[in-house]
């Protein structure tokens, strides 16, 4: 079988083009072989889009060899959808094209399947999952795809000698679902949010007795986690009701990029099946929730020495690499925001004395600083730890910008201002306050215009400018109270 099949997925335009060689046909065959050996129903065949959402098609075992000799088509305006699922570019009216490729029409472009990336979905044993990048029909890579982002984010740091190791601590709430939100009325887009109540009761900070109320609900999630490789390292209970955190081991930027994805899609389809809502919302409209946020840990390690490039020789120093780093994590705080913090809603957490930052700062292990520096001699775990971000991010978007950020201050040889004791008190500079501003510091950043391109600057500003423009022509709440009556 192997030997004839391996023919086959050599005659495909996949290997044709290059995009595998002949190693990875190796791996496609193993794969055609446990499929079969297990007894695997469907595959979903998926890729994160640009909001960081796992997208595809579900397809039967037998139409899994042609989609490892060709890929699949998706329709390209999976890739100019807002999070309304509204697609905001002009495809039936004007000629559209990335990459010298034409998307009118709604054309399709290729989803061609990462082979190392295979895996069983545990909560759905008859099934399993292959992660895939974006093509175009030429072959090329879409350069404005996620995983594509990020890629050539990994390839500009090794080019300059270095590699980054990053840790995820993701936040997110689960609750119990009151009303599912099916009525006719309710599907709209997007659609109206559910009704919920909580699981845990009260603000309780890592209280061991919130812990036992929740064991079996966490140690379903994790053994999820845990048989989809994802690697978890800690379950805790967070701040606020109903919220809790996953720590995982540290690992590359794309590694983790994707466990990001999976184990925010994993979260939500094993508690829906439970009767339960997962949200990683930044902050919810909800009485006394908690913001989520997204501790985005990273390390760096240069290539000659092997060595970690951010320990410090004595306490309290900085080296000159983590000294640059930091100091370009702030340089780009404001323009990386559409990538680390992408919602109208992720900047409702901006707040001073809760966690989470509000201004361009760093300090020495302080967690109301943007920049928390864990930096101590002859500890090779020496990290840097970016608070920003939030659970809503596309991880792919967000792990570049911090690559390309640290990257600009280590070539232009930024120096990083003196560490903050007060974060919540100093005159640093603010975080941007609003999408509507990190979406025109995006666009005025020399260093993304530069590494990621103009075309990929314009495609990301345009999906959250209509995202913007449609809250705005949105009549809010606030307005009808404060209007409807006085005048």
């Amino acid at each position: 079988m192997s030997e004839h099949t391996g023919d086959r997925l050599r005659n495909g335009s996949l290997y044709a083009s290059q995009y595998y060689d002949d190693s990875a046909i190796d791996q496609a065959v193993q794969i055609l072989k446990r499929v079969e050996s297990e007894g695997i129903e469907t595959i979903r065949v998926v890729f994160p889009d640009q909001h960081g959402i796992l997208r595809g098609k579900t397809i039967t075992a037998h139409a899994l060899e042609s989609v490892l000799c060709t890929g699949m088509g998706m329709p390209s305006t999976l890739l100019l959808k807002d999070t309304s699922h509204h697609t905001v570019f002009p495809v039936w009216d004007n000629d559209i094209s990335f990459d010298a490729q034409a998307l009118a029409g709604a054309s399709d472009f290729i989803c061609a399947p990462v082979v190392g990336s295979f895996r069983k979905i545990p909560w759905s044993p008859h099934s399993a999952l292959l992660m895939c990048d974006s093509l175009h029909r030429s072959g090329e890579r879409v350069t404005l795809s996620s995983r594509e982002i990020l890629r050539r984010s990994e390839s500009k740091l090794s080019d300059a000698g270095f590699s980054a190791t990053f840790g995820l601590e993701v936040e997110f709430q689960v609750f119990e679902r009151v009303d599912d939100g099916l009525e006719h009325a309710q599907a709209t887009m997007p659609p109206a949010a559910i009704s919920t109540r909580n699981t845990t009761q009260g603000y309780q900070f890592l209280t061991e007795t919130r812990y036992g109320e929740c064991e079996a609900l966490l140690d379903h999630l994790r053994r999820m986690a845990e048989q989809l490789n994802l690697q978890p390292c800690s379950v805790e209970i967070e701040m606020g009701p109903s919220q809790f955190e996953f720590t995982f081991e540290p690992s590359s930027p794309m590694d983790q990029a994707d466990r990001f994805v999976l184990f925010r899609t994993m979260v939500k389809e094993v508690c829906h099946a439970r009767g339960l809502h997962a949200s990683f919302m930044a902050k919810p409209k909800l009485e006394n929730a908690a913001a989520n946020g997204w501790h985005i840990h990273q390390s760096v390690t240069e290539l000659k020495t092997n060595t970690n490039a951010l320990m410090p020789k004595a306490l309290g120093s900085l080296t000159p690499t983590a000294n640059q780093w930091i100091a370009g994590l702030l340089e780009n705080a404001a323009a990386s925001c559409l990538m680390t913090t992408p919602t109208i809603n992720s900047y409702k957490r901006f707040l001073p004395h809760q966690l989470a930052p509000n201004s361009i700062q760093w300090g020495t292990d302080n967690r109301g600083a943007m920049v928390r520096a864990l930096l101590y001699p002859g500890d090779h775990a020496s990290r840097i730890e970016n608070r920003v971000a939030d659970s809503s991010a596309n991880p792919y978007f967000a792990l570049a910008s911090q690559l390309l950020s640290g990257l600009d201050g280590i070539n232009r040889e930024l120096q990083a201002p003196a560490a903050t004791n007060t974060p919540y008190s100093s005159i640093a500079q603010a975080l941007p306050a609003s999408l509507f501003d990190a979406i025109k510091a995006f666009e005025a950043s020399p260093l993304f215009q530069a590494m990621l391109g103009e075309e990929f600057v314009h495609y990301l500003a345009h999906i959250k400018r209509a995202e913007w423009e449609r809250y705005s022509m949105t009549v809010s709440e606030w307005e009808q109270n404060e209007y409807f009556n006085l005048f």
